[in-house]
């Protein structure tokens, strides 16, 4: 199966980014949480913030996708800011108000 190299690119980011969101932002989050909050609820610390978000993405629950998308959505809104800049910055022709005779 051939796919667009485009189309490739974008499956690395995704799940590069998705595959983040699952596992490395827990961990931020649970790192931060101990700094401004102090231990985690439960008696199994890490571990148990790490498979309470994936037991909540896998049970489709809100807050885990958004945590775990966030990354990806994050590029997504940043690619799509810098389009919308850039449409906005289109080239029109000059045009003169008077004529040339």
């Amino acid at each position: 199966m051939h796919l667009p190299r485009t189309l490739k690119k974008e499956l690395v980011l995704a799940s590069s980014l998705i595959g983040g969101g699952l596992l490395l932002l827990p961990l931020a989050v649970y790192w931060v949480g101990q700094r401004i909050v102090g231990d985690y609820e439960s008696e199994a610390g890490l571990w148990g913030l790490l498979t309470s978000i994936w037991s909540d993405f896998f049970s489709l629950e809100l807050g885990a996708w958004l945590l775990v998308l966030s990354p990806y959505a994050t590029i997504q809104l940043v690619r799509l800011a810098f389009k919308a800049r850039r449409r906005g910055r289109t080239v029109t022709p000059v045009t003169d108000s008077r004529e040339i005779t």
